[in-house]
């Protein structure tokens, strides 16, 4: 049972699914931060995706230019459209994709919240830190293929915003908040919390799937 954790390089995934006994690879075109290289693959993450070689794929493809927190970059003055911009974040679509249709069985995509004008299909669901044991909200969206939503494991009533919203809108005089995170790699982490989450649902319903096709040789 080979498990791909594509665009990632904290390997917070990844080590998840190994804790349980899965044979999962993070991949990513930089050198992996989560102290395991033997289990990261430096490299193209949509090769891994389309070799053949993996039961599931988790993948987390780069949202910097289909981000709906980047929309006043992408129309910097009202009305009007940033086209070197839009050029981008339709080629991060086209990444985003093909990840969703490689040749995998279970497959799950997850993204921030996009701009309406990137036209990406509708998510699965939403869910937020603070429903997997941690006091913070961040609104992460799902594209499931043949998976289960993820159900909540811990779920906190006090949280506050972990990435910054409307800084911009300071010099304004708008109320803004600075958040937690402190950098861009920090800030695309996943939560712990959600990764044993994932590891834990998802890979039941894999190894009930091995077990099922056991069951007819």
């Amino acid at each position: 049972m080979k498990i791909l954790i594509a665009c990632e390089e904290s390997q917070e995934v990844c080590k998840a699914f190994r804790k349980l006994g899965f044979e999962a690879y993070s991949c990513d075109l930089q050198e992996c931060s989560g102290e395991h290289p033997e289990w990261h693959i430096l490299g193209d993450a949509l090769k891994e995706a389309y070799s053949g070689n993996y039961d599931m794929m988790i993948a987390h493809p780069p949202c910097t230019y289909m981000s709906k927190a980047g929309a006043r970059w992408m129309y910097p003055t009202a009305g009007n459209l940033c086209q070197n911009r839009y050029v981008k974040a339709m080629e991060a679509k086209e990444f985003f994709l093909q990840l969703l249709n490689a040749p995998i069985q279970f497959i799950a995509v997850e993204n921030p919240t996009p701009l309406k004008i990137v036209g990406l299909p509708k998510q699965t669901q939403a869910i937020q830190p603070y429903e997997y044991g941690h006091e913070y909200s961040k609104k992460t969206l799902l594209w499931l293929k043949n998976l289960p939503i993820l159900s909540p494991t811990d779920i906190k009533s006090n949280y506050k915003p972990y990435l910054p919203s409307n800084t911009g809108g300071k010099k304004r005089g708008q109320s803004y908040n600075r958040g937690i995170s402190k950098n861009s790699k920090e800030s695309s982490k996943t939560f712990s919390g959600v990764a044993k989450a994932m590891a834990e649902q998802w890979g039941e319903v894999l190894k009930a799937s091995i077990r099922d096709v056991s069951l007819f040789k």
